[in-house]
């Protein structure tokens, strides 16, 4: 009986260790797959900004729609962009409703007055946004986390 229960306690031992070797070698890529699901996570950003309307600046609609801000998704998944916002230096702020960016397409964000379309968001404004010499735009998902940047010019 005893060298029946020297073989078990053998066994068991011999299985716990095996267990315990699986288990530190699942832990660093369970890590590593971590790693990998956080770069896959949804890539928006500013790729382009027309921050001095063409032409005469006379703050006609159609001067202001001529400034705008262009966002795209880079990725191959749609991105809804529900609480989302667009920033400049200054403090004026553009909040994104229940907007969906399809996969690797852009959006952009006009000053003026229109009629928001799937590629075209209109900010309703009376006034530019964007300072043509020098402005940061800053695009923050709806938990107020910083997406992306574009600076342009230097700022006295």
């Amino acid at each position: 009986m005893s060298s029946a229960s020297s073989s078990v306690r053998r066994v068991a031992a011999t299985v716990l260790a095996a267990g315990a070797i699986v288990s530190a070698a699942a832990l660093p890529a369970a890590a590593h797959d971590g790693d990998r699901h956080h770069q896959q996570r949804p890539r928006v950003e500013i790729s382009r900004v027309q921050a001095d309307s063409p032409g005469r600046e006379d703050r006609s609609n159609r001067s202001l729609n001529g400034e705008w801000v262009e966002i795209r998704n880079t990725t191959r998944n749609p991105v809804n962009l529900r609480g989302w916002t667009l920033r400049d230096s200054d403090g004026n702020r553009y909040r994104f409703d229940n907007v969906r960016i399809g996969s690797r397409a852009t959006i952009r964000i006009h000053s003026g007055n229109g009629r928001d379309t799937r590629t075209d968001l209109f900010q309703d404004r009376r006034d530019y946004v964007w300072d043509n010499r020098a402005d940061t735009a800053t695009l923050r998902d709806d938990r107020g986390r910083t997406i992306d940047t574009k600076t342009w010019g230097r700022r006295r």
